[in-house]
């Protein structure tokens, strides 16, 4: 099968061009990438080349040894991912040893995986662990919203998985073991890595202070609903606080203990006690 036409590498063009449409990759602003399944992989093989360069990839991620995936371009834009994917996104392979990787299809006028390959990986073996194997993409965009709220609400995790929850009735649904919170940090570098790898083994969801969002799923699908549910609360809460500073009504935590007891969902009991005035 050719490359372009395998189903995996459809849904994740798709996935790439729906967070353009929503306004959420300026320029080459984001990255995406999705861990191959077996039989996937098998059924491009043929269109693979094997013999190029050896790259290290910043850090070691051995749970990924031997591992393929999907990813987006350094330096590339989400908006040519649909126009000209072949030098968009490439395939690459990660070693025996987790700690280099070789790019065996695509970016085919040079260059590298997105810059912030580290972060991916070490939250691709984060969620691997976790979940079986079921978890196989990771997003990050640069939600609007969810970036202005960084710079007024405080940056702890129980503030913004509550005000974000209020906002919508299906977000605690949605992601009902909230959202953690990381700091400004340099984008790209090992420290952001690990400081999000931390907090996925908590939540999908992960905010980055003055940059965006980052998020695990099972498929596209969802992890690209997660993000999109997570940005639509924040544009909530937004215009909310441009009308006024506080709110009239909202949903209380005993109507969040009720939606938990009729969507049999479990809501951590820290989300829904008194919070530190925003």
């Amino acid at each position: 099968m050719k490359v372009l036409e395998a189903p995996f590498v459809q849904g994740f063009m798709r996935m790439a061009d729906d967070g353009w449409q929503q306004g959420w990759h300026e320029r080459n602003g984001g990255n995406l990438s999705y861990r191959i399944c077996t039989g996937e992989i098998e059924s491009v093989k043929e269109a693979l080349c094997t013999d190029g360069e050896w790259r290290p990839i910043g850090t070691a991620v051995p749970e990924l040894a031997g591992e393929y995936f999907l990813v987006t371009g350094s330096g590339k834009f989400f908006r040519n991912v649909l126009r000209d994917p072949e030098d968009s996104i490439c395939i690459l392979k990660v070693d025996e040893t987790g700690e280099q990787y070789q790019i065996q299809w695509g970016l085919i006028h040079g260059g590298r995986p997105t810059s912030e390959l580290p972060s991916h990986l070490m939250n691709h073996a984060v969620k691997k662990e976790l979940t079986n194997g079921a978890y196989r993409v990771i997003y990050h965009a640069h939600t609007t919203n969810v970036i202005a709220l960084t710079f007024v609400l405080p940056l702890s995790d129980e503030v913004f998985t509550r005000q974000l929850w209020e906002m919508a009735t299906e977000c605690p649904v949605v992601f009902p073991d909230g959202v953690g919170v990381v700091p400004w940090m340099v984008p790209g570098g090992r420290d952001i890595a690990v400081a999000t790898s931390e907090l996925m083994k908590k939540y999908d969801v992960a905010i980055w202070a003055h940059h965006g969002i980052f998020c695990a799923g099972p498929d596209f699908d969802i992890t690209f609903g997660l993000a999109h549910t997570v940005e639509k609360s924040a544009e909530i809460l937004v215009k909310t606080l441009s009308i006024r500073p506080d709110k009239l009504q909202t949903i209380t935590p005993e109507d969040f203990r009720a939606l938990a007891k009729d969507f049999k969902v479990t809501l951590p009991e820290r989300f829904l006690c008194q919070l530190p005035t925003t």
